[in-house]
């Protein structure tokens, strides 16, 4: 309870004092922090039951894109949360919520029998001061619990400063400083040497299709998109059933846990070596195939192909995922997830409830009159409501529509609840 108070109140302590003076907020960070990323890598290892994290690299890489002024995650996402503490005085400096793969396929059924090690990392700005980095990993009753702590020295001459992979970038917009922008970065994965400026072309086309999107055009001054030009051997992606295996750069494959159109990389620190060469809050992986796929983790990546007819929605959706922190609406769907949301906890996504603790949803979004839980029928098409079926489950989660970008493509907007979900994030990114 004391860390949560104190994370809240160094947040509004921030915003106070950047409402008195802008400058202000700069030196601050400027006192605690280069303006540069310390990445910590680790190793994720466990089975459905048990977790273990071990130190595997630390690594400075040149840039740092995030908010000077939001250093404390005050949305509560994810499965995971990075702290970092300033070792003399105690103090919370900037912490982060994120999930992994690892933690979806804890949910699976062979985690029940396997024990799996999965390559992860996370990312800070790079503290001017000795501080403990810290993981922390929700149990059962939806509560951080620390599970690692490494005291980070400044002067550590093992600290990795050497680029691992060196690529040149391409500037698909660049239209606001980095610190007070949404800055994507765009890997290629499955595309040749010689197909570099296909690559480019996609990049440009998902950009517009991000930015015609509310509340995305809303922002379209605050949002940086560059693309690494970063080629593979062989074109496409893994599709293990056919005995497919390309010598793609980022090792992504179809039939992650065995679901066909489940596109990801279990390369993670692979995709942050060749994300490292621009400055960049959100990793999106564009792989160059036609067949429908892809996926995306909160704070970790988003993954879509660039040539199947539903592309462009596909694109869209997965990046609420790895953006805002949507959950998926849908709830008639082959995941190979066991109870992925316990029934008698409220998720953290913004988008799903359980009716647990509703109040802290959309609740405040609901029209007087509309029922609760809210029958699918023609009268509450286009209305905010509470409908059964979301999360992968039929019953006992529910959605804020009928229909959504989260839930089916048959939508062309998201509902005002994702809406209002994004535009939250794109405030603190870009303030």
């Amino acid at each position: 309870m004391a860390h949560f108070f104190h994370q809240h109140l160094l947040s509004i302590l921030f915003v106070l004092s950047w409402l008195v003076h802008p400058n202000v907020i700069h030196a601050q960070f400027d006192s605690l922090f280069l303006n540069k990323t310390l990445r910590f890598d680790y190793l994720h290892i466990g089975d459905a039951r048990n977790e273990f994290f071990a130190l595997d690299e630390l690594l400075e890489e040149p840039y740092w894109a995030g908010s000077h002024l939001h250093l404390i995650d005050t949305f509560g996402y994810g499965k995971f949360q990075c702290r970092l503490y300033d070792q003399a005085t105690g103090e919370l400096i900037y912490s982060r919520g994120y999930s992994t793969l690892f933690s979806e396929w804890q949910t699976t059924l062979e985690a029940q029998n396997v024990y799996r090690a999965f390559e992860e990392s996370v990312v800070m700005p790079f503290p001017r001061h000795d501080a403990f980095i810290e993981i922390y990993s929700r149990n059962r009753k939806g509560q951080f619990e620390k599970k690692f702590s490494y005291p980070f020295r400044v002067n550590d001459y093992f600290v990795n400063q050497k680029q691992r992979m060196v690529f040149p970038v391409f500037k698909i917009r660049e239209v606001a400083p980095a610190e007070k922008a949404l800055d994507i970065v765009i890997l290629p994965e499955g595309y040749t040497s010689q197909q570099m400026e296909i690559f480019k072309q996609d990049c440009q086309k998902f950009a517009e299709i991000l930015l015609g999107y509310s509340p995305y055009n809303e922002y379209s001054d605050k949002i940086n998109i560059k693309a690494v030009l970063a080629p593979s051997f062989e074109e496409s992606s893994d599709f293990p059933p056919s005995g497919i295996w390309k010598n793609t750069l980022l090792h992504s494959k179809f039939y992650t846990f065995d679901l066909d159109r489940y596109c990801m990389t279990d390369a993670f620190q692979t995709v942050r070596d060749v994300a490292s060469n621009a400055p960049y809050d959100q990793i999106y992986i564009l792989v160059n195939s036609s067949m429908y796929g892809g996926g995306a983790i909160f704070n970790y990546y988003a993954l879509s192909v660039n040539s199947n007819m539903l592309a462009g929605k596909v694109f869209i959706h997965e990046f609420g995922h790895s953006f805002a922190g949507l959950a998926d609406e849908y709830y008639d769907s082959e995941v190979a997830y066991n109870e992925f949301y316990p029934l008698d906890l409220e998720p953290q996504e913004p988008n799903i409830t359980t009716l647990v603790n509703f109040k802290r949803k959309w609740a405040d979004m609901i029209e007087e009159g509309t029922p609760i839980p809210t029958p699918a029928e023609e009268i509450y098409r286009n209305k905010v409501g509470v409908f059964e079926g979301g999360g992968y489950a039929a019953k006992g989660i529910y959605r804020p529509a009928m229909d959504c970008l989260m839930n089916t493509f048959r939508q062309n907007t998201f509902c005002p609840v994702c809406i209002r979900a994004i535009r939250k994030m794109l405030d603190f990114y870009t303030q």
